[in-house]
């Protein structure tokens, strides 16, 4: 497969948390003319339609994806689409039906049109209680319960399939929870680290879903683009694992967040009332061995807990 910096993207999946930050970083690199971002549940934001081209593309629909990749002459693909954790547990056959029928048609129109690369975005929700829960290793007993996990741990079996046995230049990772100021939380089970930032500066005080004990991986958002274009660009000889990379950065507790953010506003409390969502909590990872990513690639995290919140206190203060 060709090495060279791609020139028409297409990102299924834009309107979400992490597709509607990566659009920008993309038009700035290709140019706005050459990145199509697609979504299909969620309207596109004003500030998107101005950055780059949109299209309503719904990835269960085989037919629809080829034809946005027809018409906008399309060599790569960011499949960003998903059902996530939370939302999945209440509608497993939509999730099923997006997450995994979704990345087979994407698979088969790139395999159809000769799609030059692929992304797909996995998830530590590939793992299952029995893994390892402190630095969960690169490769490791992958039985998840939720069918969110289940539809990762398919898809990268998939994308190693199709890597193998068609040539498909397929990257991925697994995202642990993003942090991020430009979108809401859409259903994840991480998403008490993204809403305690915007109940603390609107009301000051937080009731998060999970104990106050609960560790998870998590990430920032610049952080996640970084890892994101920084795969996408590595030459193929470097990338060794088809299935999907860990990606590290950040583990804390929810009460070390809460008290991160009371540094900067010394009023906020925070209350804890677990939910359906700490069961799928306590079958995930607390952090992650992504020595392959670093050696193979050179993944690197910059940002820590307090680096993180200070930016995401100073962003959605500015917003809000």
């Amino acid at each position: 497969m060709s090495n060279k910096p791609s020139q028409r993207i297409l990102v299924t999946g834009a309107t979400g948390q992490i597709g509607s930050e990566l659009i920008f970083e993309l038009s700035k690199k290709y140019g706005k003319e050459n990145v199509i971002a697609a979504g299909h549940s969620r309207a596109p934001s004003e500030k998107m339609l101005s950055a780059v081209s949109y299209a309503i593309v719904d990835v269960s629909d085989k037919d629809a994806v080829s034809k946005a990749t027809a018409r906008y002459d399309i060599d790569t693909i960011y499949n960003l689409a998903g059902v996530l954790s939370a939302a999945g547990e209440k509608n497993p056959a939509l999730a099923w039906q997006v997450n995994m029928d979704g990345l087979r048609n994407v698979l088969e129109v790139a395999r159809e049109r000769n799609i030059s690369r692929i992304f797909w975005a996995s998830s530590i929700a590939a793992f299952g209680a029995n893994a390892p829960r402190v630095s969960t290793p690169q490769e490791t007993s992958l039985i998840p319960t939720t069918v969110y996990g289940i539809c990762k741990v398919a898809g990268e079996l998939l994308c190693n399939y199709y890597s193998n046995r068609y040539g498909l230049d397929i990257r991925s990772l697994r995202y642990p929870g993003i942090i991020s100021s430009e979108t809401p939380p859409g259903g994840g089970t991480t998403d008490y680290a993204v809403e305690i930032f915007y109940e603390a500066i609107k009301n000051k005080k937080y009731t998060c879903f999970v104990r106050k004990d609960t560790v998870l991986p998590m990430l920032y958002m610049p952080d996640c683009i970084n890892a994101t274009l920084k795969l996408m660009d590595a030459d193929s000889s470097k990338i060794k694992i088809r299935t999907s990379y860990n990606l590290g950065g950040l583990s804390f507790t929810a009460e070390e967040l809460a008290n991160e953010i009371k540094k900067h506003i010394p009023e906020f409390t925070c209350d804890y009332k677990p939910d359906f969502r700490q069961k799928i909590a306590d079958s995930w990872p607390m952090s992650l061995d992504d020595t392959p990513a670093r050696e193979q690639w050179g993944w690197k995290p910059t940002y820590d807990l307090a680096a993180m919140t200070e930016d995401m206190l100073d962003k959605l203060s500015k917003r809000l």
